[in-house]
């Protein structure tokens, strides 16, 4: 394990070759969102041929709410906060393929499909610390721009310039290994031992 400071875009050369339990921060532009429907609207994009309204030049997408207000003629970040990525597990596969993402993160990890994706395009996950918004807050350069903005301020796909953000964890990396399968296979491996125990004491206290 090592830390890391990754300047995007990174190659999928670059996404392979971090390993689980690296630390890393990141510097220049990603893409984020916390919305659902953000995620519905980027694969009709997708399916329908069209660019989406914000450019993925960073190849780095966050599930990551934004809340941002105009001052001085530009939009400033007031705060961040992270989002559960497994809401999204049915988008993801097609977004990292088709937008070639070499950098996806959020909380709660993805699913097979997503890994399997990821690990075909060189591609990682990194995982955002839970109740980290001032930390994550300090780490945005700035606010590039805002697409859809129908939507509520974390749903919009928003544009970020970040500048040491971090720190996250690679929780997935880019040849399939996953962190989060590990400790499901773990707690499913305890399981039976955990139910043998608790039908003990309940026969105990019959």
């Amino acid at each position: 394990m090592s830390e890391r400071v990754l300047d995007l875009p990174i190659t999928p050369e670059v996404a392979r070759s971090l390993q689980l339990g690296d630390m890393v921060y990141l510097r220049g532009e990603a893409v984020v969102t916390a919305g659902f429907p953000t995620h519905q609207r980027l694969a009709a994009c997708i399916d329908n041929g069209e660019p989406p309204p914000v450019e993925f030049a960073g190849k780095a997408f966050l599930h990551l709410g934004v809340m941002s207000e105009e001052r001085d003629g530009a939009l400033q970040a007031l705060y961040v906060n992270p989002t559960t990525s497994t809401r999204f597990n049915a988008f993801m596969p097609k977004i990292i393929s088709q937008l070639g993402l070499t950098v996806a993160a959020g909380k709660g990890g993805l699913d097979e499909a997503s890994v399997a994706t990821m690990r075909a395009e060189g591609c990682v996950y990194l995982s955002m610390l839970g109740g980290g918004a001032p930390l994550l807050t300090d780490g945005i350069a700035e606010v590039v721009e805002a697409g859809w903005p129908d939507l509520i301020a974390q749903f919009r796909l928003t544009r970020l310039r970040l500048d040491m953000f971090g720190p996250l964890k690679v929780a997935i990396d880019a040849h399939g290994n996953s962190r989060y399968a590990e400790l499901t296979e773990s707690a499913r491996a305890k399981l039976p031992e955990i139910m043998e125990m608790l039908a003990r004491r309940r026969n105990e206290q019959a």
